[in-house]
């Protein structure tokens, strides 16, 4: 019978147990997305805690273009001493940690004097933040995949054990895959072979200069959960795709602030609804030899150990449980209460993620 708790090899990287931290955005960056003393702190806690690895929050990959208040980027060596802090850090606690690599596209605040570029695959205007964003050229296109490539090879010079792509949730190559957003007529956009181009060419990219040996992730949407939304037939074939070129993980994931009400990640869950995303992860899984990784609601022992025995899903992510409860994975050795997070998502603050139970 698998456990929770069984230590497990993935990629080459030792895994203490099957949890892994979901990326999550705390917005305690400095300025022009440096380390900060706080950001130190949280990444200490949730390494003490017992989660066996830390997937970063989304960090930027180019300075070119508009980003959050608070939110880390790699877009230049000027980093990489300040990670290799980092990364040390967490591996004294014998915890590995993934930097998730991003470009937020129109998903993102937009200051009109600040010279930001806005890309996106269409000047399409995005449904949640009212961003209408410019059309990327084929130069900029491959600008992106460079910028990608280039922050890849910085995590790896400043330690960090992986990169994981954020291809969900909205966020640029996101929006490559959905049809609402990509209404392009050249070979990045039309059927979902071409609008999977992107994402594609954009692995391909990161694995070229890092290595074989040197571990990729990808997360990505299960359903965009809107019309003309990315469909699940969709995030199946880029699955495929990615697994016959090499994917090292794939994180099951969905939805954006354009979704409807409730349908998209982060949702109000009672606790019949957890794990909302294992249907489609178990299908992924099913499919593929990669090892699938599942976000969404997971907040009960008895309920993640069912999906683990009972399905091909190998790992279990997650997010909110672990801003309420950093020592949650070392907790649940000893104590298989569920966690204390009630899914409300009043951490989601813009001066940074605090749970308002923190320490009750």
């Amino acid at each position: 019978m698998k456990s929770l708790f069984d230590k497990t090899e993935l990629a080459g990287m030792r895994l203490k147990n099957r949890f892994i931290r979901s990326a999550t955005f705390e917005r305690f960056a400095g300025k022009n997305g440096h380390m900060t003393k706080k950001l130190y702190e949280i990444y200490e806690d949730l390494a003490k805690g017992g989660v066996g690895t830390i997937i970063t929050g989304l960090t930027f990959a180019s300075d070119l273009e508009n980003v959050y208040p608070g939110q880390t980027g790699i877009y230049d060596d000027t980093f990489i001493d300040e990670y290799q802090n980092l990364t040390g850090m967490v591996h004294r606690y014998s915890a590995n940690i993934i930097m998730q690599l991003a470009c937020n596209g129109s998903q993102t605040p937009v200051h009109p004097d600040s010279g930001k570029a806005v890309w996106g695959p269409s000047a399409v205007e995005d449904l949640a933040y009212k961003n209408t964003p410019q059309e990327m050229t084929k130069e900029e296109i491959i600008f992106v995949q460079k910028a990608f490539a280039d922050a890849a090879e910085r995590a790896k010079k400043a330690g960090f054990d992986g990169v994981q792509m954020h291809a969900a949730h909205g966020y640029l190559l996101s929006k490559f895959l959905t049809p609402y957003y990509n209404r392009r007529t050249d070979q990045y956009g039309g059927d979902y072979e071409k609008r999977s181009r992107m994402v594609l060419e954009t692995f391909k990219a990161i694995r070229d200069r890092v290595g074989s040996d040197y571990p990729v992730f990808i997360k990505i949407n299960s359903e965009d959960f809107f019309e003309q939304g990315m469909t699940f037939s969709d995030c199946r074939y880029v699955c495929r795709k990615l697994a016959d070129l090499g994917i090292d993980a794939i994180e099951i994931s969905g939805g954006s602030g354009s979704s409807r009400p409730n349908e998209g990640f982060a949702r109000k869950i009672p606790p019949e609804q957890e794990s909302y995303y294992k249907k489609y992860a178990a299908e992924i899984a099913q499919e593929i030899k990669t090892p699938v990784i599942l976000v969404g609601g997971n907040r009960d022992v008895k309920v993640m150990t069912e999906i683990l025995n009972n399905t091909p899903i190998e790992y279990i992510s997650l997010c909110r449980p672990l801003i309420c409860e950093s020592d949650l994975i070392n907790r649940w050795e000893k104590d298989t209460a569920p966690a204390k997070c009630v899914s409300c998502n009043k951490c989601f603050k813009s001066g940074g993620i605090v749970c308002i139970f923190k320490d009750a």
